[in-house]
């Protein structure tokens, strides 16, 4: 609990770190001290990062759906946008004193060229004047000589007006570009997540799937977090693309949902749509454990899916199709356990595993899963979250060989958070098995 509540305050203050530096460089030195825009300026950027914090924890919180739904779109969308305006504006840190020595030399190189003044004004003598009679000068009386009087210190000279404009316009340029940048970046990754993910294919060549089974295509589909921003339109999105390419088998591999079967039961619907010629199959993910995994292990069972909870069946093309819970619901006593899906199988057979997170690739290792389909990464969703998602991953995309075990760890089909992919385009991936001896 101590660790918790430390880490806690240390994100609070890195948040508030971050929105102090937002708001000088977005509000401060950009707007007139009082003015109405400062005013709204500050107030949009206490508000946001509150929006957030709602869109956060509102679903734990038990809050109303529709008041998930209202906080959500706001408050995850500021994440992200944050995100890149942050990234944009330190980008502008270094651009900012190239700009102001450019317009300083600009203006120095306008003065320098502008018409010479009189040369009154630039303090020759003045033109001698008639010659009139010299008068004898009196004599100066004599004065006492006054104490000398320590001079005033003088205060400092104030910028001119010119050089406080220059600083003004430069910031309103940066600012406006960084906010520029933040908004399209966003504002593009957000049309990606809606406009549903694109098929991806990936043959696999394995050693011990039989000469029937070459050509086998499993469409695999991971992560589509329905929640209070992506719902039933999005999975009908989904099951669209997947029954397009008439798939043998498809495997849903965890984190379908952020929320509850009661609040999001409809949403999920679509999913009995479906169509493979050897079912549909399901395992849970990370995220299934903070929305009722019971719950919706039987809710995806009503609609037709076939959900693998450390078990194992034969399919008919030849192999064996695994699956394991996932590593999160070790707290509730229902997490993986691989000698119940695989310890009594015939290793003669090739056995293709789903499993949310590729962690347990080292597991999959050690009993002979030849192919090991997982999910959970989103490929990082946000660069460069890719780089973060390196560091507590074995794979974050794509196909790799651990041993005699492949492993392909799909992008996803949606997003958690903010409804905002940049650089890790959302999947659906027809993983198509080759038989070595065709």
């Amino acid at each position: 609990m101590v660790v918790f509540l430390l880490v806690l305050v240390v994100v609070l203050a890195l948040l508030g770190a971050v929105h102090w530096y937002v708001w000088r460089r977005l509000v401060r030195d950009v707007t007139a001290p009082g003015g109405l825009a400062r005013r709204l300026g500050t107030a949009v950027v206490v508000a946001l990062p509150l929006l957030s914090l709602a869109a956060l924890v509102s679903s734990r919180a038990g809050a109303p759906f529709p008041v998930q739904q209202a906080v959500a779109w706001p408050g995850f969308l500021w994440l992200a946008v944050l995100l890149y305006l942050v990234l944009a504006l330190l980008v502008g840190e270094a651009v900012r004193p190239l700009l102001l020595a450019r317009a300083r030399r600009r203006a120095s190189a306008r003065e320098a060229g502008s018409p010479p003044e009189a040369v009154t004004r630039a303090g020759s003598p003045e033109p001698e004047a008639a010659s009139a009679p010299e008068t004898p000068a009196p004599e100066p009386e004599a004065r006492p000589v006054p104490e000398a009087v320590a001079p005033e210190p003088e205060a400092p000279p104030e910028p001119p007006a010119a050089d406080v404009s220059r600083r003004l316009f430069v910031a309103r340029v940066v600012g406006g570009s960084a906010t520029a940048v933040a908004l399209g970046t966003v504002g593009y990754g957000t049309y990606g997540v809606l406009r549903g993910p694109r098929v991806k294919r990936v043959t696999v060549p394995l050693a011990k799937i039989p000469r029937a089974a070459h050509g086998y295509r499993i469409a695999v589909v991971s992560d589509i977090h329905l929640g209070p921003i992506l719902g039933r339109a999005h999975t009908q999105r989904i099951v669209d693309t997947i029954n397009a390419t008439q798939p043998d088998l498809i495997a849903v591999v965890g984190d379908l949902v952020d929320g509850t079967v009661e609040n999001l039961g409809p949403a999920a619907e679509p999913l009995a749509r479906l169509r493979a010629r050897h079912g549909s199959f399901f395992v849970t993910g990370n995220h299934e454990y903070f929305s009722g995994a019971d719950a919706w292990v039987d809710h995806v069972r009503e609609l037709g899916l076939h959900p693998l909870r450390n078990a194992r069946v034969e399919v008919p093309a030849g192999f064996d199709l695994a699956g394991v819970d996932d590593v999160a619901g070790e707290s509730e006593g229902h997490g993986p356990d691989f000698v119940r899906a695989l310890g009594d199988r015939d290793r003669a057979r090739a056995a293709v595993l789903l499993a949310h997170q590729p962690v347990v690739i080292d597991d999959a290792v050690r009993h002979g899963v030849d192919l090991q389909l997982s999910g959970h990464t989103h490929g990082g969703q946000l660069w460069p979250g890719n780089y973060l998602a390196e560091l507590a991953n074995p794979t974050v995309a794509g196909l790799e060989r651990y041993g005699d075990t492949q492993l392909y760890v799909s992008r996803g089909a949606g997003a958690w958070g903010p409804p905002v992919r940049v650089g890790a385009p959302s999947d659906i991936t027809i993983v198509e098995l080759a038989s070595k001896q065709a």
